[in-house]
């Protein structure tokens, strides 16, 4: 079973437009409503996928019992933790070829007793999780600090975590050790201060976070591949894609995927490549299931190449 923690869920609306004109009045070719957060999107490409996993998710108001229901019509069993202020709700235009516009929202402030009562409904359920997910921006009320606390709780618990987070929160975890971090190329490059050029500034700039204490680094680099960098070494994946239709939970539907297939080692990279490939042909926030992945798109190589220039690079903010 997969555990995932997403601190800050959301209620996300995608409207797909022919073109986004500021100013005008848009009219939408299509329209989905998806229960929407980093580890909610884990789940939900878990789900899909077949397997078991249990999504703890503080929610509030309307728009928080509409995310508990639709996350219940997917399979997903919920661990939801009352909040007094309302789940937030998020707005994504996608226009045809692929770009895509987000506005979200902040989301409630959690107080102290709500951010325990999220630590202790985790490890209420700690017990039976091969992995638990930890993902997203932290909410309001919630220090850095609160993942690197979790990390260190769930450790004692015997429970193997992987982290998909940025700044200082990413940052203030690290010295926890999380067994895997999942950094896009921007992420990376925040988190060691510089641009990032080539997939061997990304390979050096994951080698620092697991001088850090991350035990592995799973990098997204999007049209570019993925990087897993281990104690075992470095390995590389990509996979053709005919056309992008969404980028939206690609990088979650990877981080599924990984687990899923053991969360280490060239065949989980494999699987994270397909799934992220398989998510982003797919409309808004869909997650893939078995019969949209193809894994003879993807390839899995320890050669490495290192002076493969980033198409989208990561940027040090």
């Amino acid at each position: 079973m997969i555990l995932t923690v997403t601190p800050n869920p959301s209620l996300d609306r995608t409207y797909e437009v022919p073109a986004l004109d500021r100013g005008e009045v848009l009219r939408a070719s299509a329209e989905r409503v998806d229960p929407g957060g980093k580890g909610v999107n884990v789940s939900r490409a878990v789900a899909a996928a077949g397997h078991r996993t249990v999504a703890v998710v503080p929610l509030g108001g309307a728009p928080g019992a509409l995310v508990a229901q639709l996350l219940a019509g997917q399979g997903i069993e919920v661990a939801p933790v009352p909040l007094a202020g309302p789940t937030r709700s998020n707005i994504a235009i996608a226009e045809p070829d692929g770009t895509l516009t987000k506005v979200n929202a902040p989301g409630p402030r959690l107080t102290p007793e709500e951010s325990e009562t999220v630590l202790a409904t985790v490890f209420a359920h700690a017990p039976s999780a091969d992995w638990i997910a930890c993902c997203g921006s932290l909410p309001r009320g919630l220090a850095p600090e609160w993942y690197a606390e979790l990390v260190t709780r769930a450790h004692g618990a015997g429970a193997r975590i992987a982290l998909d987070t940025s700044g200082p929160s990413l940052l203030a975890a690290l010295a926890a050790r999380p067994d895997v971090v999942k950094p896009n190329a921007e992420e990376l490059a925040e988190a060691v201060g510089r641009p990032l050029a080539t997939v061997g500034d990304a390979v050096k700039a994951a080698e620092e976070l697991r001088d850090l204490g991350a035990g592995a680094v799973l990098a997204s680099l999007g049209a570019d591949g993925q990087l897993l960098v281990a104690a075992d070494g470095v390995h590389y994946g990509r996979a053709a894609v005919s056309a992008v239709r969404s980028n939206v939970g690609a990088g979650d539907a990877s981080l599924a995927g990984f687990l899923a297939a053991g969360g280490e080692g060239p065949e989980a990279l494999a699987a994270a490549v397909a799934h992220g490939a398989a998510a982003v042909q797919l409309p808004g926030s869909e997650m893939p299931t078995p019969a949209d992945l193809d894994p003879t798109a993807v390839t899995v190589t320890a050669d490495v190449p290192l002076d493969l220039v980033l198409s989208e690079p990561g940027g040090a903010r």
